[in-house]
């Protein structure tokens, strides 16, 4: 690939930095969970592709929720990057990162956060143009220490650790220089969203948010 085509993540205009990665299996309940989170100060939400109920959630909370920047999670292949596009992402993320997303997300123009393990991948993905990755799965990539050691010799590099993270611990990892946000699932609690107990996920929401400091 071209270097001048190298995209640089800019990162979307939400303000929290606690990213809720969410499985919907019901696009109905994208919208009012999308509004439960906004009443508790959280305004970005990642709707993985785990299910077939993702991008139709996705875009439900595009056109019915403007406010909240809706990003599409678990882009694997890269035929995804122009359909999540489609259907409103704002940006999207992966577990990984190979050269097919990576051009299919300039193609997109669509903002894009790959997933990295081990520092050769941090690297490849700034030679890409990237400043922001996602550190997946972060407790099995090391976690904390990992991103301590990644911090001298990929100071320039920001990361979204995700996978292990949870209230007890979202504090440190916010708390190192080199993290930008961080994502985890505990937000979105499967049997408070299987309940429609929306009360629940504002709860949640204003609890990560105060732990963050926001």
């Amino acid at each position: 690939m071209s270097t001048a085509l190298h995209p640089t993540f800019i990162r979307p205009a939400f303000t929290s930095r606690v990213v809720p990665v969410i499985v919907i299996t019901d696009p109905a309940q994208a919208v009012p969970m999308a509004h439960a989170l906004l009443e508790g100060g959280i305004d970005v939400m990642e709707i993985t592709l785990r299910h077939a109920a993702g991008l139709p959630a996705i875009e439900a909370v595009a056109r019915q929720v403007p406010q909240m920047h809706v990003g599409a999670g678990t882009v694997t292949r890269a035929h995804e990057m122009a359909q999540v596009q489609a259907a409103g992402a704002s940006f999207a993320l992966s577990p990984g990162m190979t050269d097919a997303l990576v051009q299919a997300a300039m193609d997109c123009k669509l903002p894009f956060i790959p997933g990295v393990m081990t520092p050769g991948e941090v690297m490849a993905a700034r030679d890409y143009g990237f400043s922001l990755v996602k550190l997946f799965p972060a407790a099995q990539a090391g976690g904390l220490a990992m991103l301590k050691a990644l911090g001298g010799p990929l100071g320039d590099m920001r990361f979204c650790p995700t996978g292990g993270v949870s209230l007890a611990n979202m504090g440190e990892f916010l708390r190192q220089p080199n993290v930008a946000m961080v994502g985890g699932s505990w937000l979105t609690p499967a049997d408070a969203v299987a309940q429609g107990n929306w009360a629940e996920i504002t709860r949640l929401a204003r609890e990560a948010t105060a732990a963050a400091g926001l």
